[in-house]
C-alpha cells in the first residue's frame, strides 16, 4: 500500500545569494519590515554620527590658551566618547534587523544612553565654567554630535514604535 502525497504549488522563497536578499527586499517593502525597515536610514545615519563624533573633541578648555596659545581640546576618546563609539557601532548594526522590537530596542537604548551621556556633558561644561571664568568651557562639534546622533535614533526608535501599531476604530 503506497500512498502519495499531494503537491502545493505555492512557491517559497528560497533563493540563497543576492537572489535571496534581493526577494527579503521586495517582501520587506511590502509588509513594512525586511532586511531594512522605516528606521534603517535614520539608524544608518545617527550610528554613524555617534561613530564619528567619538574621535572629534568634546570640550574645549579656554583658560589655558594663553599659557599654550591654543585652548586644549578634550577629545571623545579620553572620557565617554568610547561608550558612544561602542552603542553607535550597534545603533549602525541595527539598522539591517529584520524584528521590528529588536530594531527599536537598537535604535532606543543607544539613543537614551548617549543622550544621557551629551546630558551630563552639557552639565558637566556649565558647572566648571560657572566655579571658573565663565566660557573657559566650551562644547565642542564632538559633543554636539553625539547628542544630535542621539536626537536622531530617539526620534526613529519612536517613529518606528508608532507605525508597528494597529490603527484605531474608524467609529471610536
Amino acid at each position: 500500500m503506497t500512498t502519495t502525497a499531494k503537491r502545493t504549488s505555492t512557491p517559497e522563497v528560497t533563493d540563497r545569494g543576492i537572489a535571496g536578499i534581493a526577494a527579503r527586499l521586495r517582501e520587506g517593502s511590502r509588509r513594512g519590515f525586511g532586511v531594512f525597515h522605516p528606521g534603517s536610514w535614520s539608524m544608518l545615519i545617527g550610528g554613524m554620527m555617534m561613530i564619528v563624533s567619538a574621535f572629534l573633541p568634546w570640550v574645549y578648555v579656554m583658560v589655558v590658551q594663553e599659557i599654550m596659545g591654543e585652548p586644549f581640546a578634550l577629545r571623545g576618546t579620553d572620557g565617554p566618547g568610547v561608550i558612544t563609539l561602542s552603542v553607535g557601532c550597534l545603533a549602525f548594526a541595527g539598522a539591517f534587523i529584520p524584528k521590528r522590537k529588536l530594531a527599536i530596542a537598537h535604535a532606543a537604548v543607544p539613543g537614551l544612553v548617549v543622550g544621557a551621556i551629551a546630558a551630563l556633558q552639557v552639565w558637566n561644561i556649565l558647572a566648571a565654567s560657572a566655579q571658573t571664568q565663565w566660557g573657559s568651557f566650551m562644547p565642542g562639534m564632538g559633543l554636539v554630535l553625539a547628542a544630535g546622533g542621539a536626537v536622531v535614533l530617539m526620534r526613529a526608535a519612536w517613529t518606528m514604535h508608532k507605525q508597528g501599531r494597529p490603527a484605531p476604530a474608524a467609529g471610536a
